[in-house]
Order: structure tokens, then sequence, then C-alpha cells
């Protein structure tokens, strides 16, 4: 039972998927691979360079005009996106061609990133082991995000990897493949795609996932159906002013200048059934208001943490400096904003438990990412300062467990539905 009395329904296994993520390098195998057993329907090259160097690989899987793009790995801690293509590609190849139809599978945009997050997969996948090798950057620094123009700032070449891949292939679709530590299964749209929120609701029962009916990541924009939301055009007041999202600015919309629609599919790792509940909240104020102070106490204890890691420590980890340091600035504004806003609203069960959730996430993630840094800390406090953050994470752990219920989805689940979203709006638009 979950902490709104929601009865859980048990995930079903899915017979021959692979019970792991791969890591990067085992996808880019697993491909080269499928290239040559098949070289008649499949092809390998690399498209780009990431920052660091590592190859941005491109599986191809028959040929033809019509494309579909699908882009594994775009959050290095959603795995679920690498193993994606490489399921997509074997699905592909256990099916006749289909005239005309191409699909394109880029493993992994965020190399780098995945690297940072590696160490997770090569033990037991529990919650606690995620977040001991959490890494996700901050806004400025995910290659799906464009800087606006006349920032200043230059595209990473992740991003023009991506965006020139795009004008090459001029997609009728564009998959983005997403995943959430904790929630629902949601979709998120450039455009309408007729039949496709109920062919995505159908997968995500298949799974035994939630629909995230209330979704935190699409707070304002419109929801033709429970689980799927349309992106905001530019201007749009409706979404929320406290998070630096612009969609707009984003490889998702840069598609839509060849008449491509984007969908940005998520599939949670552990499931929260009380994102699926549309039920009025019976305590607004009191919840919203108790995750609201949660949050900005946190961030400020977090803040003081750290201040504490080393000089060297941040010359050597500068990128978990940088995402720790967006947390936090973003984390107090995100908090006024409910204070300011929902708790004089009427919410559902599903909205609340959203802001809950962000209110335990936020600060397990930044407590996480500290106690890598802190880890070679000396001095007065530095013993101090790591056990503080050992709290947090043992006490935010503990929440998501217990209050939420939150409960662990099969990888195979995972991929399943996921590639069946993939396929569904493929057909939705043929």
């Amino acid at each position: 039972m979950t902490d709104t009395g929601r009865r859980v329904r048990p995930s079903r296994p899915l017979a021959g998927a692979a019970a792991r993520y791969p890591t990067v390098a085992r996808a880019e195998a697993v491909a080269r691979r499928l290239a040559l057993d098949h070289p008649d329907r499949c092809r390998l090259r690399e498209v780009g360079r990431s920052r660091a160097g590592r190859p941005l690989l491109l599986l191809s899987v028959d040929r033809g005009p019509h494309a579909v793009l699908a882009v594994g790995g775009p959050h290095p801690n959603e795995p679920v996106g690498v193993a994606a293509t490489v399921r997509l590609a074997q699905l592909l190849l256990a099916r006749p061609a289909r005239p005309g139809l191409s699909w394109h599978l880029l493993l992994c945009l965020d190399p780098d990133g995945a690297a940072l997050n590696a160490g997770w997969l090569d033990g037991p996948l529990t919650m606690r082991r995620h977040y001991e090798h959490f890494f996700r950057p901050s806004f400025e620094e995910q290659p799906e995000l464009l800087p606006a123009p006349g920032s200043g700032r230059r595209p990473m070449p992740e991003s023009l990897a991506l965006t020139g891949l795009i004008d090459e292939l001029r997609p009728f679709l564009q998959c983005s493949l997403h995943g959430v530590d904790f929630g629902g299964a949601f979709v998120q749209l450039t455009r309408p795609v007729p039949g496709l929120p109920e062919r995505f609701a159908r997968a995500a029962d298949r799974a035994g996932l939630p629909l995230d009916i209330d979704s935190f990541d699409a707070i304002g924009w419109a929801s033709p159906a429970p689980g799927t939301y349309l992106m905001p055009g530019p201007g749009s007041t409706g979404a929320s002013q406290a998070l630096p999202d612009e969609p707009e600015l984003s490889t998702w919309s840069y598609a839509t200048r060849h008449g491509a629609v984007t969908a940005v599919l998520e599939v949670p790792m552990w499931a929260v059934d009380a994102v699926g509940d549309a039920r009025p909240h019976p305590a607004v104020a009191r919840a919203v208001g108790t995750a609201a102070r949660t949050l900005k106490d946190r961030a400020e204890e977090l803040t003081a943490l750290l201040d504490r890691v080393p000089a060297h420590a941040r010359a050597v980890h500068g990128a978990l400096v940088r995402t720790a340091e967006f947390n936090l600035r973003v984390g107090p504004p995100v908090a006024d904003e409910w204070l300011d806003q929902w708790c004089s609203e009427p919410l559902t069960v599903s909205r609340v438990t959203t802001a809950k959730l962000v209110a335990a996430r936020l600060p397990l993630r930044v407590a996480s990412m500290l106690l890598r840094l802190l880890a070679d800390a000396r001095g007065p406090g530095a013993d101090a300062a790591r056990e503080r953050a050992r709290a947090v994470v043992a006490e935010s752990l503990d929440l998501l467990r217990h209050r939420f219920g939150a409960r662990w989805v099969p990888v195979e689940e995972q991929v399943a539905h996921q590639t069946r979203a993939v396929l569904a709006a493929a057909e939705c638009l043929l």
C-alpha cells in the first residue's frame, strides 16, 4: 500500500529481456555486433565527439526517407535510454524492414556524464548505490538544452552533433529517451499525436507503471490526456517560473523546423503510485508548506556543507561542484513558488506528491554528491560535515522507501515500456 492507501500492483517480468542496464561500452559492443551480423540492414558510425573526446555513435537500421531518431542517454543518471536504443535495434531486426522507413539510434548523447554514473551499473541496483554514484549536470551542461541567442554561450559539441544529425536526417519523429528516479511514466510532446496517449497509457499499464498525471516537469503545460503533456511555446506564462527551463531552446523544439514531432518519453526506476492519483488532496496547505520548508532548510544546510569542499576536490570534480551549486540555487525559489502559488490552490494528490518527492530527492542528490566531494577533506569539521551529509542521505532514502512506497521497476519492464512507446509513436504518425 502507498501513503494514500492505493494498492501497489507488482510489475510483470518480461521473459528473455536483460535484467541490467548496459554500460555505454557494452551498448557500443552490442551495436557493433549487430552491424556485423546484419550488414544489409545495419550501419554504425560516429557522428561526433563529447567534450572529453568520447565518440557519439549512431546505429541505423534500414534505409528510407522517412526517418525516426531515438536519442539515448540525454541525462546520464537515466540509463534506461541507452538500454532502449539497443533493444529497439534488436526488435527492429527481428521484423521485416518497412519500405521507406529508417531508424536511427543515438546510443548515448552524454557519455562523459554517463562515466560519472557508471559505478552504479557494476553492482546491485539498489537505491543507496544509485545515489552513491549519482551525477546529473546542471541545465547549462545538458546537451539537449541549447544556449539562448545573445547569451554568449557556445553550444556544446554533443549539442552540435545532435542538431547536425537532425538537419541531416530531417526525421518525422524524434524520441528522447528519459527516465525519472521516482514517480510514474509520462510523455511530453511538441505537438499532439492522435492515438498516442491511449497507446502510451496501455503500455504503462502493461508494465505495471502509474501514469504521472500532474508532473512537476510539466507544471502549467496543457495535458490532453492523463500522462501526456504538450510543450508550451515561447512566452508561455503558465509554466513554473522557478526553473530555468525553456523547452523552446532545446533540441526537442529544434527538430520541429523540419516538421518533426519530438516525444520526450519518461519511465520511472522506482514507481510511486500516488503520482497517478487524481483525487483532491485533503490538506494541501499543510503538506505543500511542509515540503517547501523542508526543501529550503535542507538547501541552507547543504550550502554550508558545500563550503567545506576542499580546493583540490573542486578542481578535480568541477562537474559535481557545478551541479551541486545549481541544485542548491534552484531549490529555494522552487519552494517559494510552492508557498506563494500552491498552498492556496485545490491540488490533486498527484501534484502534492510531486512536491514532496522533489523536497526529498533534491537534497538527496546534493548530499550524495557532497559525500564524494568531501571524501578526502581534512581539518576541523570535516568528519562532522560528512556525517551530516550521510544523515541527509539516510533520512531521504528512508522517507522515499517507506513514506512514498517507492518500488523498484525491473529494468526489463522499464526498457519494454520505452521501446513500446517509441514504436507506438512512429505508428501513430505513419
